[in-house]
């Protein structure tokens, strides 16, 4: 309220009228401030919550409020990063959205994506899935492998900072 009484005349500033005027000013430029710096927020797809829907509206994804934030935002990166020519960098790129980072993208007459940094199965894995489907060729095979721990390296371990030491076994959907 300083700040505005600052701008008036001075003998403005003693008066009880404008004072009371002043105080309701700046509650409202105080709430207008709020307003805009939650607008600013709705900007950035990593700060955006209410935002995300006017995203998806945009993109053609279906809202679903019961979805955690992250992963919504995890399927508007994917499918603003999944437009250009279909390649390893291009699907490293949508897969990176759901994973942040540790992903490996291959070729062998088939698409190999291979999840290094997260043990067992990514918790955003069916968007991601959903979202390569979308940008690959029809004619190519998706293969999807993952990281895991063996049991019987879990039995061998006593302590946690050991068990972070095993290395991770790649699991491509039979042995362990």
């Amino acid at each position: 309220m300083n700040n505005l009484l600052q701008l008036l005349p001075p003998f403005e500033r003693s008066s009880k009228v404008f004072q009371e005027i002043m105080k309701a000013e700046q509650i409202e430029f105080d709430r207008l401030a709020i307003d805009i710096e939650d607008l600013e927020k709705q900007l950035n797809i990593d700060t955006a919550t209410w935002g995300l829907a006017i995203y998806e509206r945009e993109l053609g994804i279906k809202t679903n409020l019961n979805k955690p934030l992250e992963e919504r935002r995890s399927v508007i990166k994917s499918k603003w990063r999944g437009t250009g020519k279909v390649d390893r960098a291009l699907i490293k790129a949508v897969v990176d959205a759901y994973t942040n980072g540790g992903v490996e993208v291959g070729f062998d007459g088939r698409i190999i994506i291979t999840f290094n940094d997260v043990k067992g199965i990514p918790p955003n894995l069916e968007d991601a899935q959903r979202a390569i489907e979308d940008i690959s060729p029809a004619h190519l095979a998706i293969i999807y492998e993952f990281a895991y721990l063996l049991i019987k390296e879990i039995h061998e371990v006593v302590t946690l900072n050991e068990m972070e030491q095993i290395p991770l076994h790649k699991f491509a959907g039979g042995e362990v």
